[in-house]
């Protein structure tokens, strides 16, 4: 409400990295995801739940999941100027109607009995008959293209990469002046390499080429609940993606193969960095400008090159 996300950045109660811009490819995982961060929400305050603007398909079905899971007090429906996308979602379509992960309850049976010339109905004992208990919302804009996707996915990259840039000011010192480069910054290290757990999230990277993956990365500063154990000084390399506490992001500045230590840029805190004992690495690039707009740097940028051959 306050303006678009990158001017007033706060720290979350609980956060988790997804890793990916949409869900479409874990569609579990997400839901998962959401019962774990629900879970902290201890009801002390209203809690507004903004939802994704992914409702065709399986979309409107994992949005029927998050409605069931969540179980709101209120459904706000915002519909599309002259296009009927979807239903009303009403209670009763949402009691019955399946989800992507769950099942809707089946209509009840009734049977018409007759009584001394009176019909009643009975319906069949045993089956759950009652729709969630939330009051639908619905809005219907009378404006042109209100609701229409159009630019929504080019603007919503823009503001992610602006998000991500106004996180990285939190590097630049409070006072006004020259914006210090990443390259010019101090970086923490982390030593050794067995003290935190690797996971690239979307895709599969052989283990020989992780260190590849994970240099000069924008990653998630993770806590796993359990502690991070290897017989050997390498990284250690999760098999599958934890749904754990992220308390920051940061930047992997380099990696130091000899001495075993990573280098990463982040304003998180140090107290909250000593808990971090996990990095993961989704499909969040760090923006373009941020690696071509580094000042002080003669001939060609690191990580960076116009001589691209597009047959490999």
């Amino acid at each position: 409400l306050p303006g678009p996300p990158f001017t007033h950045q706060q720290t979350p109660r609980k956060m988790v990295y997804y890793g990916q811009t949409n869900c479409e490819q874990d569609t579990e995982r997400y839901l998962d995801v959401v019962k774990y961060v629900f879970s902290a929400y201890k009801k002390e305050v209203p809690l507004i739940i903004n939802t994704m603007g992914w409702v065709k398909g399986e979309g409107l079905l994992l949005l029927i999941d998050i409605i069931r899971l969540l179980s709101p007090s209120h459904v706000v429906q915002v519909d599309v100027y002259d296009w009927k996308t979807m239903a009303p979602l009403t209670p009763e379509h949402v009691h019955f109607s399946a989800g992507l992960h769950t099942k809707g309850k089946q209509q009840p049976r009734c049977e018409r009995l007759g009584a001394g010339g009176m019909e009643s109905w009975k319906c069949s004992e045993g089956e759950d008959t009652l729709a969630p208990q939330y009051k639908l919302l619905y809005v219907n804009p009378e404006f042109p293209r209100a609701g229409m996707a159009g630019e929504a996915r080019v603007h919503s990259g823009i503001l992610r990469d602006m998000s991500i840039v106004g996180y990285l000011g939190h590097l630049q010192s409070p006072d006004i002046g020259a914006v210090v480069p990443l390259h010019s910054l101090v970086p923490y290290q982390v030593v050794p390499f067995n003290a935190v757990a690797l996971r690239i999230i979307h895709t599969d990277v052989a283990p020989s080429n992780i260190m590849y993956a994970v240099n000069a990365s924008w990653v998630g500063l993770c806590c796993l609940q359990e502690e991070v154990r290897c017989q050997t000084d390498g990284p250690v390399l999760l098999t599958q993606t934890p749904i754990c506490d992220c308390l920051g992001f940061g930047i992997v500045r380099g990696i130091d193969m000899e001495k075993k230590l990573y280098y990463i840029l982040t304003p998180v805190l140090p107290e909250n960095l000593r808990l971090v004992n996990c990095l993961l690495l989704g499909n969040i690039a760090i923006p373009n400008c941020v690696l071509v707009g580094q000042q002080g740097i003669d001939g060609e940028i690191p990580y960076v090159t116009s001589d691209y051959n597009y047959s490999i």
